[in-house]
């Protein structure tokens, strides 16, 4: 009797057999990332619709002042007052312009791109991007962030971070219409160690394990009559943190502050031109 030779798997038939595992799988982690963007989507327009009251009022201040100096020199018939009034209507439609620019950026799904960047240009472009300056709302604004200080980042994901903190910050404060926002940075090593404190009345004990985790909020569900989906900021902090191989924490104190660390990676610029000790 012939003796059977064991069957050997051709190479045709391994890759056919992964390919109809791997076939599933593949569509699985499309259909996840796709759930994942749109989500991530979902989190960034959350903060800009809690802002959009702040943002609103701040166009119509900037478009009261057009209306008013058109509405008086078209009935004045006066072409230095006409002149006037151009020269308003400029100057406020390129804020209009720069503000809307802005709100189109904090909320753009853009792709993830890692670079050096100045953390100083960073935290001025979120104040930027809240489109209304502290001191209307008496909040103190301190930024102790040295220019040459740089980071390894992507520029939105962490402008997008500190806009989430600092509309938090400000709403903590709202009800006093005072306090102090303090920013500050301390290159350590490979690493910049970032402070976002605010005096607000601080985080309940029971929340500060879980608010970084979805829908935990120590906000107000209802604010000024109308329902808000809370919790969303601080989860998309956490993930764009971690997405740029950073770590957020956060402590706070009640009716003292509330402080939020930041760890990003350092760019090496910033590490020459500041030498932590060793």
């Amino acid at each position: 009797m012939a003796r059977q030779l064991p069957v050997r798997n051709r190479p045709g038939d391994k890759i056919a057999r992964n390919a109809s595992v791997d076939g599933p799988f593949t569509k699985l982690q499309a259909q996840f990332d796709l759930l994942k963007a749109q989500v991530r989507q979902a989190q960034q327009l959350s903060h800009l619709g809690t802002a959009s009251a702040t943002i609103a009022h701040e166009v119509n201040n900037l478009l009261t002042p057009i209306l008013s100096y058109a509405d008086y020199s078209l009935a004045a018939d006066d072409h230095e007052l006409m002149r006037k009034a151009l020269t308003v209507t400029a100057k406020n439609v390129r804020m209009l312009i720069a503000m809307s620019g802005r709100v189109l950026e904090i909320s753009a799904a853009k792709p993830r791109s890692v670079e050096c960047v100045s953390l100083r240009a960073v935290i001025d472009d979120a104040v930027a991007s809240l489109c209304r300056d502290f001191s209307k709302d008496g909040v103190d604004f301190s930024m102790q962030v040295d220019d040459a200080i740089t980071v390894w980042a992507d520029p939105l994901q962490l402008q997008q971070v500190f806009f989430n903190l600092f509309l938090n910050a400000r709403e903590a404060m709202a009800d006093a219409h005072s306090g102090r926002l303090t920013v500050s940075a301390t290159p350590r090593r490979d690493q910049v160690i970032i402070e976002v404190r605010n005096t607000g009345e601080g985080i309940p004990p029971e929340l500060l394990p879980h608010l970084f985790e979805p829908l935990q909020t120590s906000k107000p569900v209802v604010r000024d009559g109308r329902r808000r989906c809370g919790g969303l900021g601080l989860a998309l902090c956490r993930d764009l943190v971690e997405e740029n191989q950073g770590t957020i924490t956060v402590a706070s104190e009640r009716g003292v502050h509330t402080t939020f660390t930041l760890v990003i990676p350092g760019a090496k610029q910033s590490l020459e031109a500041n030498p932590s000790p060793k």
